[in-house]
C-alpha cells in the first residue's frame, strides 16, 4: 500500500509539472519563490569514461582529443588541469605543457551510450529534466520538497548515477539554474552544494565574473577595461552602464549577477540546421578528395534529414584555406532530403567557392531552413525504383551504420558519419577528436 501511495505521488508530480508549464500558468510558475533547480554535471565525463574502461588511466594527466598538431582537448582530468590545460586548449600547446600525458583521440559513439544511461535514470527519477549537453543536465523538482526533500532527493539521484554508472558527478541546487550551474563548479570534483533562497546574491559576489555562464572570453576581456573583475563589482554598477556597453545582454548579465535567472527548463532541443565539417590533417589542393568529402558529407546530412522526416530549403558550404580565411556560399533550394538532389548543388555551391591558387585547411556542408515532412517525389524525375533504392538503402543504414551503405564518389570518407538521430530532441554531441 505504501508502494502504491509513492507511486501515485510521483506521478500527480509529473502531471502537476506539465500542467504548469501551460501558456497561462508560465509565467507564474517563473516567478515561484521556491522553485528549487538542480544542475548536474558529469565530472570530466570523456576521462571518466576512458578510466572505467582502462583503470590503469586512474591518477594519471589524460587528455581526450585530437591527437595531431591540429587536435583540440575536448577533455582533460585535474591532473592535467594542474599543468594549466583546460578543454578547447590546442593539443599542441597542451603536449608542452604536459609531456607526460596520456592522449587518447576519443570514441565519440562510447561516450554517447554511457551519457544515455545517465539520462534514462534522471529521466525515471524526476518530473522535468533539460539535458543541455551529453554531460549536463537541469532538474526541476519544484513542489517536490512536500513529500521527499529536494536536496534530498538530488543527493540520492547522485548517489545512484555513480552507484549504476561508476561516473563522478557534480551538483549544484538553487532557485534558479545559473546559480545552480556556477553552485556545481564551486562544488567540483564529485561534490554537491545547495543555495539557499536568499543567498544567492552573496554567493556570487566573491566569485570572478568569468564563472557567469555567459561571459566568454572577449565579454570578460571587454568587463577588464572598465575594473570589473569580481561578480560583486558587477553587482554594484548601474544597469543602464551595462546596457550602454554590451546592448540587450548588459541587463542580462546584471540580472545573472545579481542571482536572477527566470529561464524556464526546455526539455526538447528543436534543430534548425545540421551540418558536418573536416579539418584536414594537413593542407591540400586535391580537388578530387575534397568533392569525394562534400559527396561523403551531403549524403550523410541527407540521410539524417529523412530519418527525422526532415526536408531542407538551404544549403550552405565552408570553405576555410591555409591562411585562416573563411567563406561560405548558401543556395535556396525547394524542400528536399534527396541525395540526388541536394549533392549537385553542394559541387556547384564548391565550384563557384573555390580557389584554386590555396590550399585548403577545412570543408563542411550545412543544411538549415529545415521543415517536417518525408521526401517529395518529383513526379517528372523520379520513379518508383528510386524510390524503393533510397528506403533499402536507409533500411540498411539504420541497422548496421551510417557509412554502411556509400556511393563510390564518396568512399574514401569512411569516417563521415552521425552516432544517433540529431532530431531525437538531445542537444548536438561535442565530438571528442576535434581539429582547429
Amino acid at each position: 500500500m505504501e508502494f502504491i501511495d509513492t507511486l501515485f505521488i510521483k506521478y500527480m508530480i509529473i502531471f502537476l509539472s506539465f500542467l504548469r508549464m501551460s501558456k497561462n500558468r508560465l509565467t507564474h510558475y517563473l516567478e515561484h519563490p521556491d522553485r528549487a533547480i538542480v544542475h548536474m554535471d558529469l565530472d570530466s565525463f570523456f576521462v571518466s569514461v576512458e578510466r572505467l574502461l582502462n583503470s590503469e588511466l586512474h591518477g594519471k594527466p589524460v587528455l581526450i582529443g585530437g591527437s595531431s598538431d591540429r587536435g583540440v582537448v575536448a577533455s582533460c582530468s585535474y591532473e592535467a588541469r594542474a599543468f594549466g590545460i583546460h578543454s578547447a586548449m590546442p593539443m599542441k600547446m597542451a603536449r608542452q605543457l604536459c609531456p607526460e600525458a596520456v592522449i587518447i583521440r576519443g570514441n565519440s559513439m562510447t561516450y554517447t551510450k554511457f551519457s544515455k544511461v545517465v539520462t534514462e535514470i534522471i529521466r525515471e527519477e524526476v518530473p522535468l529534466m533539460e539535458k543541455s549537453s551529453v554531460d549536463e543536465f537541469y532538474l526541476d523538482l519544484t513542489g517536490m520538497d512536500r513529500f521527499f526533500g529536494s536536496y534530498q532527493i538530488a543527493s540520492e539521484l547522485r548517489k545512484r548515477i555513480t552507484h549504476e554508472t561508476g561516473l563522478p558527478i557534480s551538483f549544484g541546487m538553487s532557485v534558479n539554474k545559473t546559480v545552480s550551474k556556477i553552485a556545481t563548479g564551486e562544488a567540483k570534483p564529485n561534490n554537491q552544494m545547495s543555495i539557499g533562497k536568499g543567498n544567492e546574491k552573496g554567493f556570487l559576489a566573491p566569485l570572478s565574473v568569468r564563472k557567469i555562464p555567459m561571459v566568454g572570453q572577449k565579454t570578460y576581456q571587454s568587463l577588464r577595461n572598465l575594473g570589473v573583475k569580481q561578480i560583486k563589482t558587477l553587482q554594484e554598477m548601474p544597469v543602464e552602464l551595462l546596457e550602454q556597453v554590451f546592448g540587450r545582454h548588459g541587463r542580462i548579465m546584471w540580472k545573472k549577477a545579481q542571482g536572477i535567472d527566470p529561464s524556464p527548463l526546455i526539455p526538447y532541443h528543436e534543430r534548425k540546421s545540421i551540418s558536418t565539417e573536416r579539418t584536414f590533417e594537413r593542407d591540400t589542393i586535391d580537388v578530387q578528395r575534397l568533392r569525394s568529402l562534400l559527396v561523403a558529407m551531403t549524403e550523410n546530412l541527407a540521410f539524417q534529414l529523412r530519418r527525422g522526416n526532415k526536408l531542407t530549403s538551404v544549403v550552405t558550404v565552408k570553405v576555410r584555406y591555409s591562411d585562416f580565411n573563411t567563406h561560405t556560399v548558401q543556395k535556396h533550394i525547394a524542400y528536399t532530403s534527396a541525395d540526388h538532389i541536394l549533392i549537385p548543388h553542394v559541387l556547384e555551391l564548391f565550384d563557384k567557392l573555390y580557389n584554386k591558387r590555396l590550399l585548403v585547411r577545412l570543408i563542411g556542408v550545412r543544411m538549415s531552413h529545415l521543415a517536417g515532412g518525408g521526401y517529395q517525389i518529383n513526379l517528372f524525375e523520379d520513379n518508383e525504383k528510386l524510390i524503393n533504392l533510397y528506403q533499402a538503402m536507409d533500411k540498411v543504414r539504420n541497422r548496421f551504420g551510417d557509412r554502411a551503405v556509400i556511393r563510390a564518389a564518396g568512399k574514401e570518407a569512411k569516417t563521415i558519419g552521425m552516432m544517433s538521430n540529431p532530431f531525437s530532441g538531445d542537444p548536438p554531441m561535442l565530438l571528442a577528436n576535434r581539429r582547429q
